[in-house]
């Protein structure tokens, strides 16, 4: 089966999150040289392949065949690959099969190795994510066969294919304020408490706030507001409460108790309550470990250019298998259009990936 052929056999299954559709069981049988385990969580599946070829590291791909809902609007049937302008229409092409297909092809054609290989796959990651690659590394724990480093084949390219690869990812912390007031008669306020106005004189200290200057790896963490709602859209009644949520994209220089503390020093004297949640932390590869060497020498190979190393961009499973003690990164295509409507990626990107990957391996 050529790349395209295997490029547009996964993109034609349904896989909306948590249903690989059969996906996984065809990817394990793609595979049939490798030993595999199915490691089913409630609705997730999980596939777990590898091999091992000698007494080397042990490096795993890793990536999910889940996709998100097509919505609509789209040109074409967003699960029957179409080519048009030597781009390939259908949902998951960016997010994330064309990495799927690149690794899985490149396994398929890998016949020497210095040490074990390993692909870890999930239908629970465009979800909540807590069945997916997080059971499989606890299995693989349990086993004691936790890999040594890992690629994460998200789409992480910007602006074209290999200028970019994620060497961390920022944390995510959400907040949850909420003020309480006396809701009262606009004319009389001296009988009221308005929240709104017990909030004007702090909010420029919490809209944008830099919880610190950044580092080599990490833009500053900062606060932004995304939510205020007080009232009942009215204009002769003091609202009782304000409601405020936010969101800190953080670095390893901020914790949520950092957060924490500086909310409750600006609310100081004030009747409210925070929540503070956080479903992702950060986490960083060293610029100077193997596998973040072997990708960026792949990848000057193949385009050659120099790929520069980001930690920006929302989360993925990367942070779960960071927390395991494995070396991980991300590299994959272009994503200007996931989770888009006529979601597209270049073919060539697909195969050019499938090229890194092979010269990653043969180099490692």
């Amino acid at each position: 089966m050529t790349t395209q052929e295997l490029f547009f056999k996964l993109l034609r299954y349904k896989s909306i999150t948590p249903d690989d559709d059969g996906a996984l069981f065809f990817i394990a049988d793609y595979l049939s040289d490798y030993e595999h385990t199915i490691i089913d969580v409630e609705d997730t599946k999980n596939l777990f392949i590898y091999k091992k070829f000698g007494d080397g590291p042990h490096l795993a791909f890793a990536g999910h065949i889940d996709v998100v809902p097509p919505g609509d609007g789209w040109e074409s049937d967003p699960f029957e690959p179409t080519l048009k302008d030597d781009k390939i229409y259908a949902r998951g092409t960016q997010d994330m099969k064309s990495g799927v297909c690149a690794f899985v092809q490149a396994m398929k054609n890998t016949k020497e190795f210095n040490g074990t290989l390993s692909a870890i796959l999930t239908s629970d990651e465009e979800g909540d994510a807590i069945h997916g690659t997080i059971e499989v590394l606890k299995h693989l724990k349990e086993i004691n066969f936790l890999p040594d480093y890992c690629i994460v084949a998200e789409p992480t390219s910007e602006d074209e294919f290999g200028d970019a690869i994620k060497i961390g990812r920022r944390g995510s912390i959400n907040g949850y304020l909420h003020v309480k007031g006396k809701q009262g008669h606009a004319a009389y306020p001296e009988k009221s408490i308005n929240p709104i106005s017990q909030m004007s004189p702090i909010l420029d200290k919490i809209t944008d706030y830099y919880f610190d200057e950044g580092d080599e790896n990490f833009a500053p963490s900062q606060l932004v507001v995304t939510d205020i709602r007080a009232g009942m859209e009215v204009t002769n009644v003091t609202p009782a409460s304000l409601k405020m949520m936010f969101n800190v994209r953080n670095s390893t220089n901020t914790t949520k108790e950092d957060v924490q503390n500086y909310i409750e020093s600006l609310c100081d004297g004030l009747d409210y309550s925070l929540k503070l949640t956080q479903g992702s932390f950060p986490f960083v590869t060293c610029r100077d470990s193997i596998v973040v060497e072997a990708v960026q020498n792949a990848l000057k190979e193949v385009t050659g250019s120099q790929a520069k190393l980001s930690t920006a961009g929302g989360t993925s499973d990367a942070r779960y298998i960071s927390k395991f003690g494995i070396e991980s990164i991300e590299c994959g295509v272009t994503n200007d259009t996931i989770h888009a409507i006529n979601e597209r990626c270049g073919m060539d990107e697909v195969e050019k990936l499938e090229k890194v990957f092979l010269h990653v391996i043969e180099n490692f």
